[in-house]
């Protein structure tokens, strides 16, 4: 007791010294000149509590995880299971345009891109063991590539969705080279100086890129070559022409959606698929151990490239199709606080978990949406639940069940 009460003074200080400039000072202002007066109250209820927290909280939450952890294993799930939620996820995402509004439909394409995002970099670090903190950097490339093929070239999103997913492919096993030899933290040091090196690129070429206003009037992609216009060129026939409806922007919502969809299913099948042949079974090795999957005669080199490529190849796909709903973009929507959102979808779904990588998803992206209230403590509330993760289920909501052997005694 004693030596908690110690900790906890010396944290009500510490945090007393950080809260003092920012909450403990307030500027009042009278005429033309300002005067800076002292926020007691504030200082010491932020004091007050974190000194409660670190003397009587915390301890007690220590010992009731501490018994929950020895009493009982955490679940696993099952391959059934997992195929089960699997097909159910897929047929309520198929009927959900049918009994929602727009908004609804355009919050749940919004987490399509973040399935398809989370499903490709939880090959880098789900599969493959590789903590990168740069993945936004080749999602940019796959929007940019679509965004400067139309804007110099005018080519469609249809002809520039390969290339936008070849061109992220090519930036992730470029950047494979230089982390060949790293590992844990360096690592992440060198892939998050990759996704700033892309943002500041972005910026700088201003008479390429756009610089900071970025590229805009986009086009949203055509069905089968006839674009969903109101109104389209001379000469062009509209969908709705052909179809014989009238035009509705809801129409187009829901043909975002529906594309969002098969591209997120055809990111989940390919890594499904994948991860069952050699090359995922060698990411598995070279994630247990690297010394050991060196001795069985892999080749970490191709290992870890395969793994980068591929995974950045989806970011590029989610990265065209990010850039055709929105119409626009520019670099500050590829800063990297997207980087460690995604990341945390990995790591709240749990760490090779396909299905708890897109419930994590679904959670991360509808819970700011729907809470609009306590948008200025979005990042507060993220950062408590990560640690409270970390304490009460360090394997994520959903962990994957690994294939293994046991020798009874």
């Amino acid at each position: 007791m004693v030596k908690n009460f110690k900790n906890a003074f010396f944290a009500a200080i510490m945090a007393g010294i950080i809260i003092a400039p920012i909450f403990g000072v307030n500027i009042v202002r009278a005429g033309m000149q300002s005067t800076l007066q002292p926020e007691w109250r504030t200082l010491f209820s932020g004091m007050g509590i974190v000194f409660v927290f670190q003397w009587l909280i915390r301890p007690a939450l220590a010992k009731f995880f501490g018994r929950k952890i020895t009493r009982r294993a955490l679940p696993v799930m099952s391959e059934t299971v997992r195929r089960g939620l699997i097909v159910l996820m897929i047929a309520i995402a198929l009927i959900w345009p049918m009994f929602t509004g727009r908004a609804q439909v355009d919050i749940a394409t919004l987490v399509l891109i973040y399935i398809m995002l989370g499903l490709g970099l939880n090959i880098v670090v789900g599969f493959a063991g590789l903590l990168d903190l740069g993945f936004v950097g080749f999602y940019a490339v796959g929007a940019y590539t679509y965004a400067l093929l139309y804007h110099w070239a005018g080519w469609g999103f249809w002809q520039a969705l390969p290339l936008a997913g070849a061109m992220s492919a090519l930036f992730g096993f470029v950047l494979g080279f230089p982390v060949l030899r790293l590992r844990g933290d360096y690592l992440a040091i060198v892939t998050l100086g990759f996704g700033e090196i892309i943002r500041l690129l972005l910026i700088n070429l201003y008479s390429f890129t756009g610089g900071p206003d970025g590229i805009s009037g986009i086009p949203k992609p055509s069905v089968f070559g006839f674009p969903m216009l109101r109104r389209a060129p001379e000469g062009v026939t509209t969908f709705h022409e052909l179809v014989g409806w009238t035009y509705s922007t809801q129409d187009v919502i829901v043909f975002l959606y529906l594309m969002a969809l098969c591209l997120a299913l055809i990111t989940l099948f390919v890594s499904n698929r994948v991860i069952r042949m050699p090359i995922g079974r060698a990411w598995e090795a070279l994630r247990e151990d690297e010394i050991a999957c060196r001795s069985l005669g892999l080749n970490p080199t191709r290992i870890k490239l395969s793994a980068f490529t591929m995974g950045a190849m989806f970011a590029g796909f989610g990265g065209a199709f990010f850039a055709a709903r929105q119409g626009l973009v520019n670099p500050e929507s590829f800063t990297f606080i997207e980087s460690a959102l995604i990341l945390a979808i990995v790591v709240l779904g749990g760490m090779g978990s396909q299905v708890g990588v897109i419930l994590a998803a679904i959670v991360l992206t509808v819970v700011p949406e729907v809470a609009r209230e306590f948008a200025e403590y979005r990042m507060l509330i993220f950062g408590l639940v990560m640690v409270l993760m970390m304490m009460w289920r360090p394997q994520g909501l959903l962990p994957v069940k690994r294939p293994h052997v046991e020798l009874k005694t």
